[in-house]
């Protein structure tokens, strides 16, 4: 659940609802079905995350729900897995403060950090407004160090 929420920038509501029919592996692509807003959307499927979810299907054999929950014909509900990510923080020694959403957020930055266009990355988390977007294009020294002045471009040729 986590490699899929940090891989693809899911909210845990999305990650929960997910069905098995729902991971496309031919199109390496996730069918995410009435996300916020209930708009329906793809998104990316890493190979990292496919890979773990290949393992976990081979042990777990989910039928409809890509994650189940305890009682017949449920999915894991977002408090469960929230309980998941805590646990993982413990073991991982993190004691900084995070949530699941966490993982979206730094989806965001990292695509954002590597050159992604902004409207590619709105698509990608479902955002209607490109403000809600814009959230995640703060400013840190290192990416300021990374920019050339466009004179020193001119001045080379």
């Amino acid at each position: 659940m986590l490699y899929l929420i940090y891989s693809a920038g899911l909210r845990v509501s999305e990650v929960v609802n997910l069905k098995v029919g729902d991971i496309d592996s031919d199109r390496m692509l996730i069918h995410i079905r009435q996300g916020k807003g209930r708009k329906d959307r793809y998104n990316v499927l890493s190979k990292a995350a496919l890979d773990v979810l290949r393992i976990y299907a081979r042990i777990e054999k989910p039928k409809d729900w890509l994650f189940p929950g305890g009682n017949e014909n449920t999915h894991l509900t977002e408090r469960s897995v929230q309980k998941v990510f805590n646990n993982a923080c413990k073991i991982a020694g993190i004691s900084k403060k995070a949530t699941v959403h966490t993982l979206r957020y730094s989806f965001a930055t990292h695509l954002l950090e590597s050159g992604t266009d902004l409207r590619y990355i709105q698509e990608l988390l479902g955002h209607r407004s490109s403000k809600t977007t814009e959230i995640y294009t703060h400013v840190t020294k290192a990416n300021l160090s990374k920019i050339k002045s466009p004179l020193d471009s001119i001045m080379k040729k």
